[in-house]
């Protein structure tokens, strides 16, 4: 029978047994952010479309091909956020959070949309992980995102990681380089690509982050912004390296990272798995990125506010988990139920319901099979999901008050008081743990 309805094209559905790993994902990345002092803030899916126009840039890929946008029945104009970054300064804007004691740290966690052609790693609805640290110049808050997002990575059992990182300069020294490098691409404008030659008009940083091979080769040769930094912007990259050998995190210099958003100023960075350098550069996909930005704030409308932030995109890094020797089960956030509940008849699955409550009110995952009545049909889910014991409740034991246990390896069974169970079960499942 042919299927009517498919998932949207580049979109998908995770499905039950990919959970695991979005749940792993999630708690490391929550736990790093509370260690750190982050706190997390939710912004809406929609947002004006101007704050992405403005505040992500013209000149990107993401507002020139990517956003999803669309007219209300008000007449409003909004987007799907491709993002989160515009979105969090928006909100530290409208509620005043420069009167809080800064820096502010804040993170988010969802699902973000572009319109891109579909590929491995790239969908049109993915999932982000997004820290923000606003109010803060320091240096040091560059190497502090970059040691954070390492260590996640790290958590993840990614090894031999290295930070490619740059400063593109600011509003003071990139109007030079910019100049130089126009001077540089118009003389080969010809042999560069049809979006890169767009790109020479609106944007001539972004042919730098181009993937073509023609671009490529004339890309290696370009002036690199490094040389062309202010004392300001040299001083604060010379910092932030020093920092990163304080802390010893390996990185590169890599001259041509630009990165795709028009609000980066000074440093940008990318993290990749090391073994990555041996492949060609221009077909590596980074597993996160991010960078300072200090000028967005008052872009959007606040008061100057020097901010630095990164993201990482769940779904590339579930599918590169995937490809490691990491098993889903030691993945899992949650302990392993180690119980199941076996009911015959409606007079035991009527005190099944208060008997499982019982067991969650202690925390103790209990498995069950209600909608099967079958004693064999249930044993077999048990064992099938790999519990140690099963619970043994008919007829005969609700009206004695009793409960049977099932050692599922042995087959050994013993009968125990109903009151007394789910002590009794807590003692098993706390002895299987050590």
């Amino acid at each position: 029978m042919k299927i009517k309805f498919q998932t949207p094209t580049g979109m998908h559905d995770i499905l039950p047994d990919e959970q695991g790993y979005f749940r792993k994902i999630y708690n490391v990345c929550e736990n790093a952010a509370n260690f750190y002092q982050f706190k997390k803030i939710d912004t809406p899916i929609l947002e004006e479309t101007e704050l992405f126009s403005k505040g992500t840039g013209m000149g990107s890929d993401i507002v020139q091909k990517q956003m999803y946008s669309l007219k209300t029945k008000g007449g409003d104009f909004l987007t799907l956020r491709p993002e989160f970054t515009p979105g969090i300064v928006r909100a530290y804007i409208k509620y005043g959070m420069r009167n809080l004691p800064q820096p502010v740290k804040l993170y988010s966690i969802g699902p973000v949309f572009r319109y891109e052609r579909p590929q491995e790693d790239r969908y049109r609805q993915f999932h982000q992980f997004n820290l923000e640290i606003l109010g803060e110049a320091n240096p040091v808050i560059d190497a502090q995102i970059i040691q954070i997002f390492y260590n996640i990575l790290e958590e993840l059992k990614f090894k031999k990681l290295i930070v490619e990182i740059n400063s593109i300069g600011d509003g003071i020294c990139r109007p030079r380089y910019r100049k130089i490098l126009i001077n540089y691409l118009k003389k080969r404008e010809t042999d560069l690509c049809a979006d890169c030659r767009q790109r020479l008009g609106k944007n001539p940083l972004r042919v730098l982050d181009c993937k073509e091979e023609k671009c490529w080769k004339i890309i290696k040769q370009a002036p690199q912004a490094i040389n062309y930094l202010c004392n300001e912007c040299r001083e604060h990259f010379k910092e932030v390296l020093e920092f990163l050998d304080e802390i010893e995190l390996p990185y590169n210099l890599n001259p041509y990272l630009v990165r795709g958003l028009d609000y980066y100023t000074k440093t940008v960075f990318e993290i990749f798995e090391e073994h990555g350098i041996a492949q060609e550069e221009k077909k590596r996909n980074a597993l996160l990125a991010g960078g300072r930005y200090d000028n967005l704030v008052k872009k959007l409308g606040g008061l100057p506010t020097p901010a630095c932030g990164g993201a990482i995109g769940i779904e590339r890094i579930v599918n590169l988990i995937k490809t490691k020797e990491v098993k889903v089960s030691s993945l899992a956030s949650t302990a392993q139920t180690k119980i199941f509940l076996a009911q015959l008849g409606d007079l035991a699955k009527r005190k099944s319901l208060n008997l499982l409550e019982s067991f969650r009110k202690k925390k103790i995952n209990i498995a069950e099979s209600f909608s099967r009545d079958s004693l064999k049909s249930q044993l077999a889910q048990a064992d099938k999901i790999g519990v140690k014991y099963t619970l043994i409740l008919g007829q005969k034991e609700v009206l004695e008050n009793t409960i049977i246990i099932r050692d599922m390896k042995t087959g050994q069974q013993e009968t125990k008081k109903m009151k007394e169970i789910v002590g009794i079960m807590k003692k098993k499942v706390e002895k299987i743990k050590t």
